[in-house]
This record gives structure tokens, sequence and C-alpha cells, in this order.
């Protein structure tokens, strides 16, 4: 990997440059990745600043350590606390919560990769959800366990689950409060490959490298579709195609992209 120097605010969040692939790594690894105030902050500026930079066609998102995420961090949370509600809001709310880090995540263009190290536990495990696609070690776990501490997913997990795996099975996974091993979520879709932990980066790093020489405008476009889908009725989807697909056929991409195959030739594209 080759690394570009990126400010983000806080030594939490390590952003690098790989082409055109920016990886975001949770770097707090005595805490398995913790969720901090700092870090809240730091990664949703990284995510917002990706979406807009055409440099960024990719981002791929991990963790230090032996663990990806293992939620909030509850210790900081209690510490805040006891300084009073104020103090609280100030330590876990610092922005509108529209532009929390699951929000961005969700309403973002640009395709997210999990890099899945480790346990992804409550928060931790929204954030890897609400990538587009997760790849998963073989020591990798998903812990729905937010009823084993008295509250809910609150970062869109009891929206997100429904939706993959189906209403009875997540309700028995977030019910039950039930720790899933890297093959059990294979099994239920809810990671797309398990390879071994020591291969984890290469293969993310591979599949983002080949999405990023795809054409940007379409897949991002490609994206926004789909997400748009999910509340649409298939006519809607139709008229909403029409629109998106009269840039696209005006781009030099597109006629990149033709004469690429003309050419029999592998594209080369630019992102407009």
């Amino acid at each position: 990997m080759t690394a570009e120097a990126t400010s983000t605010g806080t030594e939490q969040l390590l952003a690098e440059r790989d082409g055109y692939v920016l990886v975001l790594t949770l770097n707090r690894p005595d805490r398995l990745n913790a969720i901090s105030g700092p870090m809240l902050r730091a990664l949703s500026e990284q995510l917002v600043a990706a979406n807009r930079d055409p440099g960024v066609r990719v981002v791929l998102l991990t963790g230090a350590g032996r663990g990806f995420c293992s939620g909030l961090d509850l210790v900081d949370q209690q510490r805040a606390s006891s300084g009073g509600e104020a103090a609280a809001r100030r330590a876990w709310q610092p922005f509108d919560l529209r532009d929390a880090p699951p929000v961005v995540l969700h309403r973002m263009d640009k395709p997210v990769i999990c890099a899945l190290n480790g346990a992804a536990a409550g928060y931790g495990m929204d954030l890897a959800l609400l990538c587009d696609i997760r790849i998963a070690g073989e020591s990798a776990k998903i812990a729905p366990v937010m009823v084993k501490r008295g509250v809910l997913p609150e970062s869109g997990g009891n929206w997100l689950l429904p939706r993959l795996v189906g209403w009875g099975r997540a309700s028995e996974i977030l019910f039950r409060g039930r720790v899933l091993g890297a093959q059990e979520c294979l099994g239920l879709g809810l990671v797309n490959r398990v390879v071994p932990d020591e291969a984890l980066m290469m293969t993310a790093l591979e599949w983002a490298h080949e999405i990023a020489e795809n054409a940007p405008l379409a897949v991002q476009a490609t994206k926004r579709m789909m997400r748009l889908g999910l509340e649409e009725t298939f006519e809607t989807t139709v008229d909403h195609l029409a629109v998106y697909l009269s840039p696209l056929f005006a781009s030099d991409d597109f006629k990149e992209g033709v004469r690429a195959f003309l050419e029999r030739r592998d594209p080369r594209f630019e992102g407009r």
C-alpha cells in the first residue's frame, strides 16, 4: 500500500490512500477499537470528504489489531455521564446526528468495503452492516449483544438486519443476542466471503481496486439506484433510471468504454 499523509484530527482513525482507494482504520486496538467521540467525528469527516473527492472511488473500512469494533466505549460514556447530562451530550453528540457515521455511510454514493477482522459488536456491527460489501477473516464475529446490555441497535441494525436476512432470522439474532461466527455469517449472507485472517486485507484491497477500475460515475449511480430502490416501486425506479442514464451516455467515460470495447483493450476511466 502506498500511503499518503492524511489529516484526520485524531490518532484514533488512520487514513491511507492506495491509488483510488481510501483505507480507514479504526485505531484503538487496546480497546478493541471501541468507538469514542473523537473517533466518531473523524470517521464522519473522512467519509463526507471521500464522497466528495473525485480522487476516491472506493472506501475500505477496517480495524487495527485483533478486533474490528467492540461498539461504543461504555467506559468513556460512563465517565462523561458522571459529569452530568451536558457533559455527556458534548462527548457523544458533538454534531448533528444526521451527520453521524451510520447516516453518512447509508447515503454515500462511493462503494464501501468492510474488511471484518475479529469481532464487530453493537455499534461496530451496525458500521459493518452499513458497508456495501463485507469480507471477513476466519476469526471474525458479528455480535448483536445489545439486548444483553439493556439497549437496542442504536445505529441502524434493526433496520438493516430484516432487509439482509429476513424478519424471522433477524428476530432470532437480535432478540437472542447471539454471536455469529464468520462461517455462519457467510451462510446467512451477512458477509460476501470468508478468507484466512492473514489474507483479509490483501483480498479486500484486490476487490477495492477491481471496483475502482470501473467507471466511477456508473458505479456511484448504480449504488444510488440500489439505495433508492429499497423504498421505491419498480415503476418509480424505471423512471429514475432514465434520469441517470442520460448524463452517463453523455460522459467521457461512456465514450471511453465504447472505444475500449471496439479496440479490445482495458478502458481507462477518468470519472467525467
